[in-house]
């Protein structure tokens, strides 16, 4: 039957057909056999324009969101590639494709540490909770990943008219989401025993992370080839120019993709700009801030009133080291879960005006580094977020006598 069906408007009939039967209840194995009997290609481009078209006709967006795992698992293995163009390294594309492996090999981490659940030891429990709520807290940067698309790619697409697949599969990044998190909250219940281990790993763990693969799936057989096709070269210089503002998920771009029409250092084209920071006391060009920011002998990390990252210092000699992934990420999720509770603390005494710094101590390699958070306010007192600087005070406490004469550090 497949070679009868030879045209796009009789592929797509043939599709909605399918799809509407999942609507009306046929299984998903029973849709599948049909499909594969009737339909053994499918472009990529008649599956987003067949959901288009549902909603168009009067499908709710929720209803195709119900569906929409139901008939991703029957389409999968099914849907043609795009006319792929090459994909630069540091295009935003680039950075998703190679986020989505970051997230595939965090899931399949997290399976194998599942599957080893032993009902058998309660010590062994303990620890295998507290490395789930680690790997689940890296899994909630998924949320930039999301973020990204949803603020930076859907707008370009919906400026053309394609609104349903943005919609059913934003739907779909809040159910992951909201799983992710219930799974962190759930792994925080003090004392989970093994058994309740498994019965949330069946209810809400393994869902969680089968949301994040099935949402690669769909990015990587039709969202991203749909944008390649979709978005022109200036579209993408947008969205990689606002990414950073969001940050990226569990991987650090090396390489930040610029077209040649673009111009040169990024620097550069914000002192051109005017990109001048003034200040009562004085003022800098961008370059010279970041300069100074990156001389000074301590690391610094900012996050902002609503506890996210927003920056660190990027000095030759940083003792915690940093990179962009973290950027946008919830400060508690960016510390070993043993210590959040710490972290939760001074946020809260700083937010309170309990306190308003917190120092601490701590030996490390033969350093001994002192850390202090600094609660940061407005000139009306209201909270603006956190300072951590970290500093290594060896040196320092192995100073004696005076130095008055020149003479310059090596």
């Amino acid at each position: 039957m497949s070679e009868l069906i030879n045209n796009s408007k009789e592929r797509k009939s043939r599709l909605k057909a399918l799809i509407l039967k999942l609507h009306n209840g046929v299984s998903e194995k029973e849709v599948k056999y049909e499909l594969m009997q009737s339909l053994s290609h499918i472009p990529y481009g008649e599956v987003v324009e067949v959901e288009q078209e549902l909603i168009s006709e009067g499908l709710p967006v929720e209803e195709v969101l119900r569906l929409c795992d139901a008939h991703s698992a029957v389409l999968h293995g099914n849907i043609g590639a795009s006319s792929r163009k090459d994909i630069p390294d540091g295009h935003p594309v680039d950075t998703f494709l190679r986020e989505n492996e970051a997230l595939k090999s965090l899931c399949n981490e997290i399976k194998t540490i599942i599957q080893s659940i032993d009902t058998n030891n309660e010590d062994e429990t303990a620890k295998t909770v507290l490395k789930l709520r680690g790997h689940y807290n890296s899994l909630l940067d998924v949320d930039k990943h999301y973020q990204r698309k949803e603020y930076l790619i859907f707008p370009f697409l919906e400026k053309q008219e394609i609104t349903g697949p943005p919609k059913v599969m934003w739907g779909k990044h809040d159910e992951i989401r909201e799983l992710v998190k219930g799974s962190i909250e759930l792994l925080q219940t003090p004392s989970i025993s093994s058994d309740e281990l498994i019965a949330a790993s069946e209810m809400i763990l393994q869902p969680a992370v089968m949301g994040v693969l099935d949402m690669i799936i769909k990015e990587e057989e039709i969202l991203l080839p749909m944008t390649l096709d979709a978005l022109t070269e200036p579209d993408w210089y947008e969205v990689q120019k606002q990414s950073l503002e969001i940050g990226f998920c569990l991987y650090d771009p090396t390489t930040f993709w610029k077209p040649v029409w673009a111009g040169n250092n990024s620097l550069q084209e914000m002192n051109k700009n005017g990109a001048h920071i003034k200040l009562p006391s004085g003022g800098f060009s961008v370059e010279e801030l970041l300069a100074i920011l990156n001389t000074l002998p301590v690391d610094m990390t900012f996050v902002d009133k609503d506890d996210k990252v927003k920056y660190f210092s990027q000095g030759s000699e940083r003792i915690f080291q940093r990179n962009r992934a973290i950027l946008n990420r919830d400060v508690r999720h960016c510390h070993p879960p043993a210590s959040a509770h710490i972290v939760d603390k001074i946020i809260d005494d700083f937010k309170t005006g309990k306190a308003n710094r917190a120092p601490f101590w701590i030996n490390m390699k033969g350093q001994m580094i002192h850390i202090e958070y600094f609660a940061l306010h407005g000139e009306n007192g209201n909270y603006l977020g956190t300072l951590e600087v970290s500093h290594d005070i060896s040196n320092y406490r192995a100073l004696e006598g005076e130095q008055r004469i020149l003479s310059y550090s090596k």
